[in-house]
């Protein structure tokens, strides 16, 4: 479908979990406190990873384009979940760059990036989203019960 497609199983029965798009993997699961094990990035700070990953890649890409070389970017992304089942709360985005650029053009630039980082602009814009298919094992209430049927 896309070059973007991503793969997350669980392991040992449990909320950890391994998650990878080609040679990349990355852990997934839940605070200790919420019944994971907490080996890894939760769902919502992987979004907000997602934020800054896309932020800084873009900043990099857009610079290069403008003949600017970065020498150091820091993203800082905050938000959170105010209750099960609830959107993300806002999500704030604190940049630092330095580069070998004057401040007005870092400021075009970062302006630039604001409007055309793809992943903030899916959150911002409400991208669609759809479950495929679906593959479920039932380990009790098999249907197949022993005389019936």
């Amino acid at each position: 479908m896309s070059s973007y497609a991503v793969e997350l199983r669980t392991v040992d029965g449990g909320a950890t979990a391994l998650g990878w798009s080609g040679p990349h993997s990355v852990v997934v699961d839940r605070p200790a406190e919420a019944g994971g094990r907490g080996l890894g990035f939760n769902g919502g700070q992987l979004l907000y990873l997602a934020v800054a990953a896309c932020w800084s890649n873009d900043l990099y890409r857009e610079a290069a384009t403008r003949g600017i070389r970065l020498t150091r970017v820091r993203i800082a992304v905050d938000g959170g979940f105010s209750g099960r089942g609830a959107a993300s709360d806002p999500i704030v985005v604190d940049i630092e760059v330095e580069g070998d650029a004057t401040e007005a053009e870092l400021q075009a630039l970062v302006d630039e990036v604001d409007a055309i980082a793809e992943i903030p602009r899916s959150i911002r814009e409400g991208t669609p989203m759809t479950l495929g298919s679906r593959r479920l094992t039932a380990l009790v209430g098999s249907p197949a019960q022993p005389g019936k049927g």
